[in-house]
């Protein structure tokens, strides 16, 4: 099948991530997959096999996500959004794909409905036995939003959606726990697993292993996490270990340059590290944000964890999956109100005497589950269009 995936990342790199994952699952499985991309170019990004057709770069404003700007910071305008509008459906016009899948939407990403809902308008006007399925692609954790809401969010689930698939493990994470209206989707919804990579293999080679390795995500919001982890380093029992500090593509060069002055014998500082999710989950200590990506990779191998969930803007979402792995005992936790190089030292502690579950509630298989999933509802809706 031809698959075209949308996906806009705003500030991190996250949602690009996860949905590189998914579209590699489908390429090994045989399809021909377009990632349509909509935020800025990220090296690396989509890996190898996948397509990539790149729309105008769009960002997030700020850390609170109220506004978007372009790549150069200024101000989206109407003609800019029709410029997008135009761009996106002549592309899924030239795809002409099988199945569409967008990544977030509508569950998150509304600020994207400028050129979401004519897109799906757009798919839904074509004559039945050409219509692409449409799938959206979320995480098992959204940010808990109103009553309200979420029934406009059902709404449109039920009006452009084939089938949901929901990134995460029904035993770990509800998606009713965050999304109030799932009851009223419940016959669209899939549970995947949580998309994480392969286990790493069982000799990585000793120039990538580390004992700790401290990661920032895009790097966008992570340089409160990045100066304390560097300050906590002598204050703990690792303090003569090997660490990596990768900061992400997106920090601040006057805060890397800052970081980069702080090194000493021992600590690799590094903006981006191909294969980061291999050399998370073999070394000893995983030191990050709450992300749904890092976890995953910390939890393919056995790394300890410690988590500084970001909270901005009100985002409660890495603090629930946080609490959540804390509460199962596989991590610490430090809450950004309460980071700094002492606390983040104890904690780093605690997380090395943590035993780890044997029978911990997550599958982690979700990439290859995605694929075999969008592959079972495009062959039955395939057959009820032919019947």
């Amino acid at each position: 099948m031809k698959v075209m995936f949308y996906v806009q990342h705003l500030l991190g790199i996250g949602h690009l991530v996860r949905a590189s994952r998914i579209a590699s699952a489908l390429v090994e499985a045989g399809h021909d997959v377009v990632m349509v991309s909509g935020g800025l170019p990220v090296a690396g990004f989509p890996p190898a096999g996948v397509a990539l057709e790149q729309l105008i770069p769009l960002r997030s404003a700020d850390s609170s996500f109220s506004s978007l700007a372009d790549e150069h910071g200024a101000a989206v305008d109407d003609a800019m959004r029709e410029q997008r509008r135009h761009q996106l459906l002549a592309t899924y016009d030239r795809i002409s794909p099988d199945c569409l899948i967008i990544e977030a939407f509508p569950f998150a990403r509304r600020q994207m409905r400028f050129e979401l809902l004519p897109l799906l308008e757009h798919v839904h006007a074509q004559p039945s036995s050409r219509r692409a399925l449409v799938v959206s692609s979320v995480r098992d954790i959204v940010q808990p939003k109103s009553r309200e809401r979420d029934k406009a969010t059902a709404k449109l689930v039920a009006r452009y959606f084939d089938l949901v698939l929901v990134h995460g493990d029904e035993r770990f994470a509800r998606f009713s726990d965050t999304f109030s209206e799932a009851g009223a989707v419940a016959d669209r919804l899939a549970y995947t697993g949580m998309v994480a990579p392969a286990p790493p293999a069982a000799d990585t080679g000793s120039s990538r292993r580390y004992d700790v390795v401290v990661s920032a995500g895009g790097g966008a919001v992570g340089a409160a996490l990045l100066d304390a982890a560097i300050g906590a380093r002598p204050l703990t029992r690792l303090a003569a270990g090997r660490w990596l500090v990768v900061t992400g593509p997106n920090l601040p060069e006057n805060v890397f340059a800052r970081l980069q002055a702080a090194q000493s014998d021992g600590l690799t500082l590094s903006r981006f590290e191909p294969g980061l999710a291999a050399v998370i989950a073999s070394a000893r200590l995983s030191v990050s944000q709450a992300g749904y990506n890092t976890v995953a990779d910390m939890l393919s191998g056995s790394a300890a964890g410690v988590l500084v969930p970001f909270e901005g803007a009100g985002e409660r979402e890495q603090l629930v999956r946080a609490q959540r792995l804390a509460a199962l005992g596989r991590v610490a936790v430090v809450r950004e109100c309460q980071l700094d190089a002492s606390s983040l030292a104890a904690a780093i502690e605690a997380a090395l005497d943590l035993d780890h579950p044997d029978d911990f509630p997550v599958n982690l298989d979700g990439a290859r589950n995605s694929a075999r999933l969008v592959e079972e509802h495009l062959a039955a809706f395939r057959a009820g269009q032919a019947s």
